[in-house]
């Protein structure tokens, strides 16, 4: 048994499904299973009952969950307590960033937090949520804003910051490229694009819900997960996108943003902050103060 193997069984155990729970963890469905089977191999007991359609908790495995989650966190402790004490010595601060809040949240924080404390080594890691969740939890981040995981795990502290504004996205000689704000009305017969759903399912939420709020269901034309294949479909008349307003910060030829009016049912897309629960690096403490001080300064435009 060793902690790979409970760090698998509890993705298991919260999600009881084991495609959602290997998508939380990174693997292959097929390799999360094997390292389920070699755990009960090694107890002899059945922690989980599976069948076609369900995967359940047997009673050791309820029992078992519980006591898996106080050695991590107890695991995950420790290793923090060193790698704060590393982190203090070196003077860094590793933060990684969804794309949109790399564009638009961050620069206005850290320009406030390198004032005062210009001495700070930062690395800054863009990537998607998915990859910068597994980053925090094995200490190669410090801090990270993301999109909020439906589930979060329990050695970790997520802070809400706001819910971002988002724009639509038009090829420059759109009909609608003149217009000063649009709605669904405007543009429910276009083509869409959107990223699937396990890559980045806020954004395609967003984009379903807005439709959903007038009973509509979007044609959608294209999936594309990264930014910049998005506006490049858009730029290319493949269709249009619901983005955040950050990206309008972008070097997009051929696209142009057109402010959103939505249903007020409807909210934008949520950004976080993630840290390790009990971390009270001097830098990670300060960057969340500067960031709870001038909440409505650093979230203006986002």
């Amino acid at each position: 048994m060793d902690i790979n193997q409970l760090r698998c069984f509890i993705a298991v155990g919260d999600e009881l499904h084991f495609g959602r729970a290997a998508r939380t963890m990174e693997m292959m469905p097929a390799s999360l299973s094997r390292f389920i089977r070699l755990l009960e191999d090694d107890l002899g007991v059945r922690l989980l009952s599976r069948s076609t359609r369900n995967v359940s908790l047997t009673p050791e495995g309820a029992e078992f969950l519980g006591e898996a989650k106080k050695v991590v966190l107890a695991f995950d402790t420790l290793s923090l307590r060193f790698r704060k004490s590393l982190s203090a010595q070196k003077k860094i601060l590793r933060i990684g960033a969804i794309d949109s809040a790399a564009r638009g949240l961050i620069p206005k924080l850290l320009n406030a937090f390198i004032r005062q404390y210009p001495q700070a080594d930062i690395h800054l890691t863009e990537d998607k949520t998915s990859s910068l969740i597994p980053k925090l939890k094995s200490g190669w981040l410090d801090l990270i804003f993301v999109r909020p995981p439906e589930n979060i795990d329990l050695v970790l502290t997520s802070r809400f910051i706001t819910h971002e504004t988002c724009v639509l996205a038009v090829p420059s000689g759109h009909r609608l490229v003149n217009q000063e704000a649009v709605t669904l009305d405007d543009f429910c017969d276009e083509a869409m694009i959107l990223p699937e759903r396990k890559a980045r399912p806020h954004s395609h939420d967003l984009t379903m819900n807005i439709f959903k709020s007038q009973g509509l269901k979007p044609h959608i034309a294209h999936y594309a997960e990264e930014k910049q294949t998005i506006l490049s479909f858009v730029s290319a008349g493949l269709g249009l996108a619901v983005v955040p307003a950050s990206y309008r910060n972008m070097n997009a030829d051929g696209v142009k943003y057109l402010p959103l009016l939505l249903h007020d049912t409807i909210e934008g897309l949520p950004l976080s902050a993630m840290w390790y629960q009990g971390n009270n690096d001097l830098y990670v403490t300060a960057l969340l103060a500067i960031l709870s001080d001038n909440h409505q300064e650093m979230i203006d435009g986002l």
